[in-house]
């Protein structure tokens, strides 16, 4: 009020008449009822720096979020204005209030359709913007006829404009749709990238059923790609998606998802057929050079800074690329998670939903998907997600050691999450199981109320799996419940001790006296808990609580809420049945009603089923079925033909002299340096394979030379006499260098499509494409994917020295025979003879092998194994050169091959040594055996015992370590060791792990191992306490979780025997 007197008492010369009258100023509560008055005159003047100076600031006030549609009348007289800057500023307005001001732009239709006839390109471009955008269906005749001219015109941005208007045209009159399909079809046919990206979005609109369109066009738009602009780029990548699921076949159709190991006994198979008659059986998936095409085409814009147009490529490659392929995309999408909130979030939905089905996309990124201090509540809920996705049994210890940290949040949503997401690690790998639930358990004594409520929710899930192991807990969880408000988790622990009241009989009718006591100031949830515990104790012990579960269901009678009402009636007529109810039938199945063995639930993803719709889509990310959203087609189970995608050379040829012979894109397009390292080095190869360095240097000139016409070419609007003669003088370099490069491509115009040579040249490359692949990945070329932080280590296994077969024995038997003071066999541990079979001597036709641990230190590496392996020549023919082929390493695991055994006499048997880090896991290390003309492939696994390298140290470092390594690093139980047993206490834990033992002053009592893992150094602890029968203790306490675990459940069988 004050600011408006303020205004309103200025003189009426003054600066604030000036300001207030001017409707871009920032005047609050200004009230003038000759509102734009003197905009109004200043586009009723004659002088065009008047109507020029008005119009800017109108789309200013347009811009500042202002409401100007009611100078739409002043504004749209100014359409036949002379001055080109004047009638841009006006095109400008009316595409913004054209469809709000219908009736008044139909007076000005004659002066739109005399705009598209201009000579400046953005004045026809934007008449023909604001005519697509009058919704009257009267003006469909002239709209059509408009969008026809745009489509022949010679600037790519009015045609461009032209196949945005189809999608309106077409949703103001459907009937407009065959016409509309021939606009399509012509538009598709443009080369100009700046037309590629809409007039895809337009076919998207009108027609995505018509896959015909698209088959002349589909290797051309492959080409394109990488040169269409960034929305474009989305449409295209998005439109090739749909086309290549009904063209193409699937190519895991042959592939299983598990890596296939192949089994010790052969013989059991068909030892007598040939690998090749083997290979016969599998099919094997060929893919189709124009899938190919697309998959090589798409992969630079994995480099793109658009967020959107790297999702696109995501989602084309898992839903396309085979199964080895898909992580490409991975590094990709984790640079993703740098990006806005908003970002992550998408990008975080699609990585878990793609964790679910191929897992080890991103296990090698695991690190990026921590949690930061920084994150919101719903980006840290998806990246625990991401994490309990990923885990495996190599990084569960990990994992977890995480979630500890994150449960002391002070983020209460995160924490019950991440409690919940321990739950699902639990469930998923029965290894930790256990570990699990015990670090759950400790969580009940958490100070934050919420923290216990939801750790019992979920201990409840984890002990329906097996009950009778942990009636500790269910009474441990039965004195919480006097402390615990949260209604859902004293729900829970009633539900517990009702349905396993067998296990706690002398504490489930004392919880129910409890529970009814408080009855009435009990939630609905937990009330009706209370009555299905009564009637459970009522049947199972009716003498205790058969006057409690009366007075519980008297008390349930009279509650306000109507479903407690029926269902303390429902109970009642159960297990308390009337005379009257003809002689109390149902009572007697009332314990096989109220007790049926309950399955234990599944703890399943929140992002489970989500495959269902198309990855990066609306939705996808909302999980439900959008408005306007096409299924994603299924892969036909027959190739169609695929001849549909050639295009004849005389059709190509004739399209290029109306566009005004320009030249294809063939060369340029093998410049891809900037984009791929995989591309620029099968460039580099292919280029060195030429006949001489000259023709190459001819080569590349011509090159430059035709790239720089071409892109004179599209600056241009339309065809130009100029331009068509550089044209002419560089197709007859290009023809005259291919000639010399490749007498294949003789037989070819060189003004074919560009298609056509990209995917010779990948039919000619696909033998070829991995050892293509291992060259690239050495090759130091920085681009914005080759982050630091995110590359995997690299791994390559270490050659064998040309004097190991003298230095190896000569160093391993003077380490074996080096003395480390008072008792060796206690440093070193137990010898551990058991052998296993490598290979079978009819499966090696004569050969035979057996490997074992020796226990012995390794000469390669501190953090190697020794793996002995004896050979056995069972045949009556010499074997000649025994050594190590090709091998499958997992990641990480480092192998030393053992000496080449040159030959191998009949009945003769050697031994070799070899050295390998399995990296503190029990993955097996899988290589090819090979002879002179044969090779097996074998796998060597390993005991997790053999994992371990004995420790020395002194009982009170044992002590100060066993303290540390508590909770999820503990797992301890009560034996019954026999007492045949007990003497041997220390040779059997010692041939379950390699461990030593720790000077003790109580070595009758309590028995002590040591050890560390071999790669990692990791602790690991074994205590044996001995006790009179059933009192006898086991703890094993380990840094890694999964180890510790495993080796605990080997030493309770071992030892309870």
């Amino acid at each position: 009020f004050f600011v408006k007197m303020s205004y309103n008492n200025q003189s009426p010369g003054g600066a604030g008449d000036e300001r207030s009258a001017d409707p871009s100023s920032g005047g609050l509560f200004n009230v003038n009822y000759k509102k734009y008055d003197d905009l109004k005159n200043m586009l009723d003047q004659n002088k065009d720096f008047l109507k020029l100076e008005a119009m800017k600031r109108i789309i200013g006030m347009i811009a500042k979020g202002k409401n100007a549609s009611s100078l739409f009348p002043a504004v749209v007289k100014n359409v036949a204005c002379k001055n080109i800057e004047v009638k841009k500023l006006v095109y400008v307005y009316l595409e913004r209030y054209a469809e709000e001001q219908q009736d008044l732009a139909l007076l000005s239709i004659s002066t739109f359709q005399r705009g598209l006839k201009e000579q400046n390109q953005l004045i026809r471009a934007s008449a023909l913007r604001v005519l697509s955008s009058i919704r009257v269906p009267i003006i469909v005749p002239i709209m059509m006829l408009a969008i026809k001219d745009g489509m022949t015109d010679m600037s790519p941005f009015v045609r461009k404009t032209a196949a945005h208007a189809i999608p309106k045209l077409y949703s103001l009159d459907p009937d407009q749709k065959e016409n509309l399909i021939e606009i399509i079809d012509k538009l598709l046919s443009d080369r100009t990238t700046l037309v590629a990206g809409s007039v895809v979005m337009a076919y998207q609109a009108v027609c995505p059923e018509r896959v015909d369109l698209v088959h002349r066009h589909f290797r051309k738009l492959c080409n394109l790609l990488v040169d269409v602009d960034e929305w474009g780029q989305i449409a295209i990548l998005s439109m090739l998606t749909r086309y290549a699921r009904t063209q193409f076949t699937d190519p895991n159709q042959y592939d299983t998802g598990v890596d296939e190991e192949q089994p010790f006994y052969e013989e059991e198979e068909d030892s007598d057929e040939s690998e090749d008659e083997k290979k016969e059986k599998k099919p094997v998936y060929i893919m189709d050079p124009d899938h190919r095409l697309l998959l090589k085409s798409s992969k630079p814009l994995l480099q793109s800074r658009n967020s959107a147009v790297v999702m696109a490529v995501a989602q084309l490659y898992y839903h396309l690329a085979p199964r080895q392929e898909v992580s490409t995309v991975a590094k990709a999408l984790v640079r993703l998670l740098r990006s806005r909130r908003e970002v992550q979030a998408v990008v975080l939905q699609n990585i878990a939903s793609m964790t679910l089905m191929r897992r080890g996309i991103f296990e090698s990124f695991l690190k990026s998907f921590y949690v930061r201090s920084t994150d919101p509540t719903h980006i840290r809920v998806l990246k625990l997600e991401v994490l309990t996705n990923l885990a495996t049994e190599s990084n569960i210890s990990v994992i977890l050691r995480e979630f500890q940290t994150y449960v002391r949040s002070s983020d209460k949503q995160f924490v019950a999450h991440a409690i919940q997401a321990i739950a699902r690690c639990a469930t998923n790998i029965t290894e930790v199981t256990d570990t699990c639930l015990a670090g759950l358990v400790s969580l009940l004594s958490n100070r934050d109320e919420a923290v216990v409520a939801e750790s019992v929710v979920v201990i409840k899930k984890l002990l329906q799996m097996n009950p009778s192991q942990h009636c500790d807990i269910i009474k441990h969880m039965a004195r919480l419940l006097d402390n615990i408000q949260v209604p859902m988790a004293r729900a829970s622990i009633l539900w517990l001790i009702g349905e396993y009241s067998e296990f706690v009989p002398k504490i489930a009718p004392d919880v129910l006296r409890k529970a009814v006591k408080h009855f009435p100031s009990q939630q609905d949830i937990v009330k009706l808990q209370i009555i299905n515990l009564a009637a459970k104790l009522f049947i199972t012990n009716q003498k205790q609580t058969k006057l409690l579960a009366q007075y519980a269901l008297q008390l349930g009678k009279y509650d306000q809420s109507y479903d407690i009402r029926d269902r303390c009636r429902f109970i009642r007529h159960l297990i308390m049945p009337s005379s009257d109810m003809g002689g109390g039938q149902i009572h007697k199945h009332a314990k096989k009603i109220l007790l049926a063995p309950k399955p234990a639930p599944v703890l399943e993803s929140p992002f489970k089923g989500r495959d269902a719709y198309q990855l990066g889509s609306l939705s996808h990310t909302i999980n439900a079925e959008a408005n306007g959203y096409q299924k994603l087609p299924d892969f036909p189970q027959v190739q169609p033909d695929p001849s549909v995608r050639t295009v004849e050379i005389m059709e190509v040829v004739s399209d290029n002299k109306r566009r005004g012979g320009k030249t294809t894109r063939s060369k340029p397009m093998k410049k891809k340096s900037f984009y791929s390292d995989e591309d620029s080095s099968e460039s580099e190869e292919e280029g060195s394979g030429s006949s001489s360095s000259s023709s190459g240097t001819e080569d590349s000139d011509s090159d430059s030379e035709s790239s720089i016409s071409e892109s004179s070419s599209q600056e241009t609007e339309g065809p130009d006499p100029r331009v068509s003669d550089s044209d002419k003088v560089n197709r007859k370099k290009k023809s005259t260098t291919t000639v010399m490069k490749k007498a294949s491509d003789s037989g070819s115009d060189a003004t074919s499509d560009d298609s056509d040579s990209s995917s010779s040249d990948e039919e000619s490359s696909s033998e070829d494409e991995k050892p293509q692949r291992k060259q690239t990945k050495k090759k130091d070329i920085i681009n914005l994917l080759d982050l630091d932080d995110f590359s995997p280590p690299t791994v390559s296994p270490s050659k064998t020295p040309s004097n190991g077969g003298l230095l190896a024995p000569m160093l391993a038997s003077d380490l074996q025979g080096l003395s480390l003071g008072g008792n060796v066999s206690e440093m070193s541990g137990t010898f551990n003879g058991k052998s296993y079979e490598l290979l079978h001597r009819v499966t090696g036709g004569g050969m035979a092998a057996k490997y074992r641990y020796p226990r012995t230190p390794c000469v390669y590496s501190d953090k190697m194994i020794s793996v002995e392996v004896e050979i056995t020549n069972t045949g009556d023919k010499p074997i000649n050169n025994i050594h190590m082929g090709d091998k499958k390493l997992q990641a990480g695991l480092k192998v030393h091959d053992f000496d080449v055994i040159d030959v191998l006499e009949p009945g003769a048997t050697t031994t070799s040594t070899m050295g390998v880090d399995f990296c503190d896991t029990t993955q097996p290390l899988v290589f090819d055996l090979c002879t002179e003309n044969r090779k097996f492939n074998v796998n060597v696994k390993i005991p997790v015992g053999e994992l371990v390298k004995p420790a020395a140290m002194p009982q009170t470092e044992f002590m100060k370590h066993h303290g540390l390594l508590t909770g999820m690093n503990e797992n301890k139980c009560k034996l019954n060791i026999p007492e045949s047993n007990q003497p041997m206490i220390s040779k059997k834990v010692q041939e379950v792990v390699n461990v030593c033992l720790v000077p003790s002053t109580q070595n009758n009592v309590y028995s002590r191992f040591a050890g560390r893992t071999a790669h990692g150094g990791s602790i690991l602890l074994v205590s044996v306490e001995l006790g009179e029968q059933n009192d006898s203790k086991l703890c094993v306490n380990c840094e890694k979780m999964v180890i510790g675990s495993m080796v605990f459940k080997q030493l309770k069988e071992i030892l309870s025997k």
